[in-house]
């Protein structure tokens, strides 16, 4: 096992986690009450596409990491979860510039795929809401080396993660078709 990254201080993380999570997703309700009209022939779905390849690259980083933790290569998992990490801060600049200039699309596909396809967005949204406060709680136990919670918080965060890294592409390519 690795030693500690940073020094124990729960008081201050909870604090800082709790307040990153509440702006964050404050930030992304607030997005369906604002639209950035924007000229010219800039394409804004760019973002969304720019999203599904992060998104896809975090869930490979994701797995990844499982492979190099059940390896025993721990700076490896560790690297891998660091870059999944920036990456997923990265997806939500360009997942809110996304939808300041676009706003939203409706999806109109019927029958069956529709309801597919509001399951798995309605799955993602409920779980991309939660995700964040616990990507950074497991990420927090890992970096001061507090090893079994880590493991205990990392065996609900990483599947639901994976569920929301692998879904975020899928939506878009549900919805893409209708941008």
């Amino acid at each position: 096992m690795l030693g500690p990254t940073i020094a124990k201080n729960d008081k201050k993380a909870k604090t800082l986690i709790f307040i990153v999570s509440v702006v964050v997703f404050i930030a992304i309700v607030a997005l369906g009450r604002v639209e950035i009209p924007i000229g010219g022939d800039f394409d804004v779905h760019v973002f969304a596409r720019i999203n599904a390849v992060i998104n896809t690259i975090v869930s490979l980083l994701l797995i990844a990491a499982f492979v190099a933790v059940k390896r025993k290569n721990y700076l490896a998992h560790k690297r891998f979860m660091l870059a999944a990490i920036a990456l997923s801060a990265l997806f939500l600049v360009s997942y809110i510039c996304h939808h300041l200039l676009a706003g939203n699309t409706s999806y109109r596909g019927e029958g069956t795929i529709r309801y597919i396809y509001y399951f798995i967005l309605i799955t993602h949204i409920i779980l991309a809401a939660v995700i964040l406060p616990l990507i950074l709680f497991t990420a927090y136990r890992a970096l001061i080396a507090e090893w079994p919670q880590h493991k205990k918080l990392a065996r609900i965060t990483w599947p639901v993660w994976l569920y929301v890294s692998i879904t975020g592409p899928l939506t878009y390519l549900l919805i893409s078709p209708y941008y």
